[in-house]
């Protein structure tokens, strides 16, 4: 795509997460990575439902901005997806977001390592909560930095949830996917407690990530000890 189709695109991702009720007042950033090792990103203090591409800015690998309409500058969480940026050459897109069923194991401090749903054991495996950090400062990046290495999916402690994939819709999938697992999950909770299935099964189902061409990073089977239902 050109740098326009992926402008129009990142808008895109912003009405769904606004419609969705993922983010509210001036919530939630996108970026995505250019070929040429430049970066847009969405702006700071505009809701995501009122996003059009004119407002989204462009950055260097620093954070400075390279193009952008007057008055507008990155969002102040730039720094986050920068490292997931430096950390993963394989990350094209990251969303940031905050989908109320799993800010609410986030809030908890409750990883979501359970292995119950087949999608979800495909696609994420287990999602920790990373250590709480300040937003806008590079507390949260180092928060997340050692978990960018086996993991896609992140809850951020007390903040929200953040995404990284190939390419924006990538990044833009699994989110959907972690809120519809914490959904399920909190269900069966409700409902008296998940059933977990078996570890034969969870290594068969990790193995054929590769049949569907699933990129990124998967943590294999791996529990928190803060991930107790």
């Amino acid at each position: 795509m050109n740098i326009n189709e992926i402008k129009e695109q990142m808008c895109d991702v912003c009405h769904k997460m606004w419609q969705l009720g993922w983010v509210a007042a001036n919530d939630g950033n996108v970026s995505v990575k250019l070929d040429d090792g430049t970066f847009l990103a969405t702006p700071t203090g505009i809701s995501k439902s009122f996003i059009t591409p004119e407002k989204i800015v462009r950055i260097d690998g620093e954070g400075n901005i390279i193009e952008a309409e007057n008055g507008y500058r990155p969002s102040s969480e730039i720094k986050m997806h920068l490292r997931c940026y430096k950390e993963r050459e394989d990350v094209g897109g990251v969303v940031h977001a905050h989908p109320p069923t799993a800010t609410g194991y986030a809030v908890a401090n409750k990883a979501l390592d359970g292995y119950t749903m087949i999608e979800a054991v495909i696609a994420v495996g287990s999602v920790p909560v990373t250590p709480y950090g300040t937003p806008s400062t590079y507390e949260v990046p180092d928060a997340i930095a050692p978990y960018l290495k086996e993991h896609d999916v992140m809850l951020l402690q007390n903040h929200g949830a953040l995404t990284v994939g190939a390419d924006l819709l990538t990044a833009y999938y699994r989110m959907e996917t972690l809120e519809l697992f914490a959904k399920i999950s909190l269900t069966a909770h409700l409902l008296g407690g998940e059933r977990e299935i078996s570890r034969e099964n969870i290594d068969r189902l990790c193995s054929m990530r590769e049949n569907y061409k699933v990129t990124g990073r998967h943590p294999g089977y791996k529990k928190y000890p803060y991930g107790d239902k």
